[in-house]
């Protein structure tokens, strides 16, 4: 397959060179990344000054690679634009240093330049693993990942299902010790702390922790504390039909 590889923590991150290591073993794999870190800039783009695209190297990797001094939104739409020379098959994008789960989704860098894939009707796998003290189990998380696509690949790619992103989030755990894969709704929410002070007369907030609920049952986020990875697809479809018809007979019906 063309694979195109991007991500949110830059395109010098470790966790993106892991899985383009791994990717380029069996398939055709072109990096198209964050010139610097863009975590929880979601699906933001760049309009007011222009991108630059630089050739970059990264070790270990025998893939060309790019960056781009931009967001991962933008990334994928300046490599479809102007970057790549062809469409690519399927988009990845990771592996993010930190759970993409429950609501983060929303936030996340990761998951939205998966979407903007979607948006150009290109199926995509956004790849995520643990958060531990500033390191995750990068190589684990790219081998479940492959493994996942692998298995699901035949009916995924397959014309007449609906594009999708394959979210998957990976714990921090050796390979050998990752209970399986279960398929997954995503949690909900996870509140977060902001520490209050005054600085210069102004009031400062600074992020400073979250708030974790209790996990419900058969969510992401409930299995991957048990030690699974997950898998959640998701469809990027901003029209919910029959709440628009629903919400038609309110305005349209006299």
């Amino acid at each position: 397959m063309k694979i195109l590889l991007t991500n949110d923590d830059g395109v010098f991150a470790p966790g993106i060179r892991t899985l383009a290591m791994e990717l380029e073993k069996n398939h055709e794999v072109i990096i198209v990344a964050p010139e610097e870190e863009h975590s929880g800039q979601s699906h933001a783009i760049t309009i007011h000054r222009p991108l630059i695209v630089k050739d970059v190297e990264l070790e270990g990797v025998r893939s060309k690679a790019y960056s781009v001094s931009g967001t991962p939104a933008d990334c994928v739409r300046a490599a479809l634009d102007k970057i790549l020379e062809e469409k690519p098959d399927v988009v990845f994008s990771g592996i993010n240093l930190g759970y993409n789960a429950g609501m983060d989704i929303i936030y996340s860098g990761t998951v939205s330049a998966a979407i903007e894939a979607n948006v150009f009707s290109i199926p995509s796998v956004a790849v995520s693993s643990k958060w531990v003290n500033g390191t995750a189990r990068f190589d684990t998380a790219a081998r479940i990942a492959l493994e996942i696509c692998n298995k699901v690949k035949d009916e995924w790619l397959q014309k007449d299902t609906p594009i999708m992103v394959l979210n998957i989030n990976v714990p921090y755990l050796d390979y050998e010790e990752i209970k399986g894969v279960k398929v997954a709704e995503i949690g909900g929410p996870v509140y977060d702390y902001y520490y209050e002070e005054e600085v210069d007369g102004q009031r400062s907030l600074v992020l400073k922790g979250r708030n974790r609920p209790e996990n419900l049952e058969g969510t992401d986020r409930a299995y991957l504390d048990d030690g699974y990875a997950t898998l959640t697809p998701l469809i990027y479809d901003m029209n919910n039909r029959d709440l628009i018809r629903r919400v038609g007979s309110w305005v349209e019906e006299r």
